[in-house]
C-alpha cells in the first residue's frame, strides 16, 4: 500500500519526524513509503515552496496508486491466488493471566 507521509509543526526543528519516526513506522507496517514527504512549519504556510512539495509528493502518490492500462487501483484489486504473509511462527497458547502473574504459565 503506497503511503505519503506529511506532518506540520510550529518550527522546522521537528522536520526530522518524517524520516526518524513516521517512515520507519509505516515501513514496519509493510507500507510502501514514498520518497518525498511533506513537512510544513508555521513559516511555510502560504509559500510557493510548500505548494511545489505538495504537488511533487501528490504526483508520486498518484503514480504509485494508479496502474496504467488497468481498471483498478493498485493494492485494492482482489488477487485470489495471493496468500497473506505471516511471520511463520505459530502463536503460543495464552495462559491464564493470574497464572502468568504467579509465574506458572501453562
Amino acid at each position: 500500500m503506497p503511503v505519503l507521509i506529511a506532518a506540520t509543526a510550529g518550527s522546522a526543528r521537528h522536520s526530522l519526524v518524517l524520516d526518524h519516526a513516521m517512515r520507519p513506522l509505516f515501513s514496519y507496517l509493510r507500507a510502501v513509503v514514498l520518497p518525498t514527504g511533506v513537512f510544513a512549519a508555521t513559516e511555510d504556510f502560504g509559500s510557493t515552496g510548500l505548494s511545489e512539495r505538495i504537488v511533487r509528493a501528490a504526483a508520486e502518490l498518484a503514480n504509485a496508486v494508479v496502474v496504467s492500462g488497468s481498471d483498478h487501483v493498485a493494492g485494492f484489486a482482489p488477487d485470489p491466488t495471493a496468500r497473506r504473509r505471516t511471520s511463520g511462527n505459530d502463536p503460543a497458547p495464552v495462559g491464564d493471566f493470574a497464572d502468568l502473574l504467579r509465574g506458572h504459565a501453562g
